[in-house]
């Protein structure tokens, strides 16, 4: 796709998302002051953020921006994968505002610590992120978020299955959410073993659902709002697009393959293939996201993602630069304050 191409998608788009039904459902939610718990519209209306390690900073930046225009209380449900249920557990909690602290260098060095290994310690740190950051000095409200009518839904991957899985039902108390956001993020080989909840292991939501709105839907979402991490690719331009990049595309990395063959071994062929088969289930994703958000359905239900621009900063799992952090932050609020200005 050229720069022309490019830049007529990119118009479209933006004419598409000025009427979409997703914007309107959220619109009438704030006019009426509509609360969770007290809905008499008969939607449901989700939120799905993708996560991506730090690169998760820029869909928690377009976080940061709703709760900002006060625009929380309209979702139902808020679903996140990975990074994204860190950033879903920090928008339901009693202090939003922490989803700051997504570009502080205290957040990055608490979450990526390359000499773990040397310590034995998975150089994505979960355990002192959760159980020693969110607990103990930026203290995560966890009985808010249990307490709050929209309820939080951290995705992770069955070992057993290789299916996604909604941890919400096991959430019960302050120690099992935390359990649950560590097993939405417990990349294979960089963040350690699978986690464990009621006698099942879990890893990162990545293996099988990198992007949450499936999930949503299943579970009767007429309304979907996607914050992507990812910026814009060539399937969002249409199928022709998407069949083009397909043969390069569904192909799994070396990375990957070396990751199957070695750290899950030991798991069953479904969690293998699952994980092997992302880059395919990506493509499938971004395919489904473009047309929604191209050509919104007259009926069913209503999906729109927002990504970040194409000038945003490229952002890496596994980065810790002050500079950059702030300036990936910047862009997802930026993402979002331009959507949120076309809200009918």
């Amino acid at each position: 796709m050229d720069q022309q191409d490019f830049e007529a998608a990119g118009a479209a788009g933006a004419a598409g998302a000025a009427r979409h039904g997703v914007l309107a459902a959220l619109a009438e939610r704030r006019r009426t002051a509509s609360r969770p718990g007290a809905r008499t519209d008969g939607r449901r209306i989700a939120l799905a953020v993708e996560g991506g390690g730090m690169r998760g900073i820029i869909s928690g930046g377009m976080a940061l921006s709703l709760h900002e225009a006060g625009l929380t209380g309209a979702f139902d449900a808020v679903y996140g994968a990975s990074a994204g249920a860190l950033t879903g557990a920090w928008l339901l909690s009693s202090d939003p505002g922490q989803l700051a602290g997504w570009a502080d260098a205290e957040y990055a060095r608490a979450m990526i610590r390359p000499g773990n290994p040397l310590r034995g310690r998975p150089v994505v740190d979960l355990y002192n992120l959760v159980e020693h950051l969110y607990a103990h000095v930026a203290r995560m409200d966890f009985d808010a978020i249990l307490a709050n009518p929209t309820t939080l839904h951290p995705l992770a991957t069955h070992t057993g299955t290789g299916v996604s899985t909604d941890l919400h039902p096991l959430l019960t108390d302050p120690a099992r959410l935390r359990l649950a956001l560590r097993a939405s993020a417990a990349l294979p080989l960089l963040a350690g073993p699978p986690v464990e909840l009621d006698g099942s292991h879990y890893y990162d939501a990545g293996l099988a659902e990198s992007v949450p709105f499936r999930t949503a839907l299943a579970q009767g979402a007429t309304h979907v709002l996607v914050l992507r991490s990812r910026g814009p690719v060539a399937a969002t331009a249409g199928p022709a697009a998407t069949a083009a990049a397909a043969p390069a595309a569904v192909v799994p990395s070396r990375g990957s393959r070396m990751i199957a063959r070695t750290v899950l071994r030991r798991y069953p062929a479904a969690l293998r293939d699952s994980y092997l088969a992302r880059a395919e289930r990506l493509l499938a994703d971004e395919e489904l996201l473009g047309r929604h958000d191209l050509a919104p359905p007259a009926d069913g239900p209503a999906v729109l993602s927002v990504r970040p621009g194409p000038d945003a900063p490229k952002v890496g799992r596994l980065a810790r630069d002050p500079a950059l952090l702030q300036a990936a932050l910047a862009a997802g609020r930026a993402a979002m304050d331009d959507l949120l200005a076309r809200l009918p």
